[in-house]
């Protein structure tokens, strides 16, 4: 019987077949050579917990946490990061062979203005703010925004709420919480000295994968400590010379909540700047001005004092505060903030 041709397409098809198990069999090779020709077991999927560069903390679907090293072709990985991994040898430790994909992820730039993973897959983001050290509503801002353009559910929680003994200062901060609540964010004024208020905050906790953001000092170590106190977690105290926190998280670590949910506890972030955003996006984060983007007479309206500007109507007729529109124009202003919380933090 003469050999059947093929057809082309049933060609392609066996060539690609034959590509594809050459590329599987050199990177079982890469493997076993990373792992100094340890057999590796079969692949199983995994909870990024913590990094510590050449090594992360990945929990395996039975809850035990294996240290693994990371192939070098993947990318940065974060705590909350779901991961395919395989156990080396007999032993405990294991190798990282691929990233799944992310529902959501927070990046903060990086020297070179370049997005660097904090956090993946995390369903809120709880922006925590303090007395002490001076909040500034511009980094507040800058929170939110960044929350709302990764799709980020974000909310505050006013911490150290026992610090609060001038009345003057009180109204104040009770007028500016007052301005993220009337726009539809929850508000938690809570504080761990005094134990007000954490049983909401566990309760927003509750089912949901979040994220603690804020200025080093406002306690966002103080609150996970208190919320997870089978946990070590180091907490510090404001150096008296500037006022300002130390960073007592060296590094982002996932902690499950003992009923449901987790916590990435990250590292305090003095100066937290989006990465680079024009205008119009900026505008989309701030979710009061969406309902009038769009309306304006001149469609690059720059939203200052241009005629027929509808966000400047807006504020003149009490639908959006002229806090929240001055705060959109400094970050347009600075780059899409990268202002440093020492040069005037505005309340």
């Amino acid at each position: 019987m003469s050999k059947r041709k093929l057809t082309r397409q049933q060609t392609w098809r066996i060539d690609k077949i034959q590509e594809e198990r050459r590329q599987r069999a050199q990177r079982k090779a890469v493997d076993l050579e990373q792992c100094d020709g340890e057999p590796l077991g079969s692949e199983q999927p995994g909870l990024v917990i913590a990094n510590y560069g050449a090594a992360l903390d990945v929990e395996a679907a039975d809850g035990n946490v294996h240290r693994c090293r990371l192939r070098q072709n993947l990318e940065l990985l974060v705590p909350g990061d779901r991961v395919i991994w395989q156990s080396i040898g007999q032993g405990t430790d294991g190798v990282v062979v691929a990233l799944e994909p992310r529902r959501t992820l927070l990046a903060r730039p990086d020297a070179l203005g370049e997005p660097r993973p904090l956090a993946a897959n995390i369903d809120q983001i709880m922006v925590v703010a303090a007395p002490r050290p001076a909040y500034s509503t511009d980094l507040i801002d800058q929170y939110l925004v960044a929350a709302e353009n990764t799709g980020i559910t974000p909310l505050i929680v006013f911490n150290k709420v026992d610090l609060l003994v001038d009345p003057a200062d009180t109204q104040r901060i009770e007028q500016d919480l007052a301005r993220y609540r009337q726009i539809g964010y929850r508000v938690i004024q809570a504080s761990t000295v005094a134990q007000h208020g954490l049983d909401e905050v566990l309760d927003a906790l509750r089912g949901k994968s979040s994220v603690f953001v804020g200025q080093s000092g406002v306690g966002k170590s103080s609150l996970v400590k208190m919320l997870l106190p089978q946990h070590e977690v180091k907490v510090g105290a404001l150096t008296e010379r500037s006022g300002l926190g130390r960073h007592t998280t060296s590094s982002a670590r996932y902690y499950h909540l003992s009923d449901s949910g987790a916590i990435i506890d990250s590292p305090g972030v003095r100066e937290f700047s989006l990465w680079h955003m024009e205008a119009p996006e900026l505008a989309q984060g701030f979710i009061e001005f969406r309902n009038f983007l769009g309306s304006c007479r001149f469609r690059d309206c720059s939203h200052r004092h241009e005629p027929g500007c509808a966000l400047q109507q807006a504020v003149t007729d009490g639908s959006i505060s002229a806090e929240r529109l001055a705060s959109y124009h400094r970050m347009v202003e600075d780059g899409a903030g990268t202002r440093d919380e020492g040069r005037g933090a505005r309340n």
